[in-house]
């Protein structure tokens, strides 16, 4: 055998794992394998502070990692943003390249508004990616609220609560159930606009799904007048899907 073929290296993968809301135990446990055989274990973070990534993963680490931390800037641009997508794709390719397996953590599903995706769209034409998908906060809030999302022939729609009130009551207006997402600072104008089309009554709020510092309670009864980011609200025009 030539010294050529021996320097062949078989380049690794890079798997996208879904690792739920929150709740260290709602990984999967095809999730947890992967993270476990993975040498390299990427991560977004804030850009001051602990990355919840990590933390929800934690319990199941052994040290063995090399680590890339993803720092995200918090603001509504996508320019910086961008910037840390570009950095950590070429950080991760640099590892695939050496022959190592890279697990990539993403809260909630990777593929439902998930941060993984941007790092997909980079990589999936140059090497390996596979998708592990994970339970999504949608799902853990409406297991919260005790309360299925949908039922029989119900549309169910996801809604950004960053669209302005036209397109929010409008997107409302067609639809059985809604999860409204990314509420945060958008609260007052996602009440303003479930009151004027008289959803109030049927609409739930929720924060922090499956952490220990859950929150949930109606939406008529719940006085804040801001939300953390992890906040969702859910809305069934019948009240509840069964009925």
């Amino acid at each position: 055998m030539n010294a050529q073929h021996e320097q062949e290296v078989t380049p690794g993968v890079l798997t996208g794992i879904g690792i739920g809301p929150g709740d260290p135990e709602l990984i999967t446990l095809k999730g947890l394998k992967a993270i476990q055989s993975a040498p390299v274990l990427a991560y977004p973070a804030p850009e001051h502070g602990e990355s919840l990534a990590r933390q929800i993963v934690a319990p199941h680490l052994d040290g063995h990692h090399i680590e890339i931390c993803m720092r995200m800037p918090m603001v509504t641009a996508r320019f910086p943003a961008r910037e840390v997508y570009d950095w950590a794709a070429v950080e991760i390719a640099t590892h695939l390249d050496a022959g190592r397996d890279v697990a990539c953590l993403c809260e909630g599903d990777p593929f439902v508004y998930g941060s993984f995706s941007f790092l997909f769209a980079r990589l999936v034409e140059t090497h390996s990616v596979n998708v592990i998908p994970g339970v999504s906060s949608i799902t853990a809030c409406a297991a919260a609220v005790s309360a299925p999302l949908a039922t029989r022939n119900d549309v169910l729609s996801v809604v950004p609560a960053t669209l302005d009130e036209t397109a929010l009551a409008s997107h409302l207006e067609l639809v059985d159930a809604a999860a409204v997402i990314k509420v945060g600072r958008h609260l007052g104008k996602v009440r303003a606009v479930l009151e004027g089309l008289g959803l109030t009554q049927h609409a739930h709020y929720v924060e922090r799904a499956t952490m220990s510092a859950q929150r949930s309670l109606p939406l008529a009864e719940f006085s804040g007048e801001s939300a953390p980011y992890f906040s969702m609200i859910l809305v069934h025009k019948r009240g509840l899907a069964w009925n």
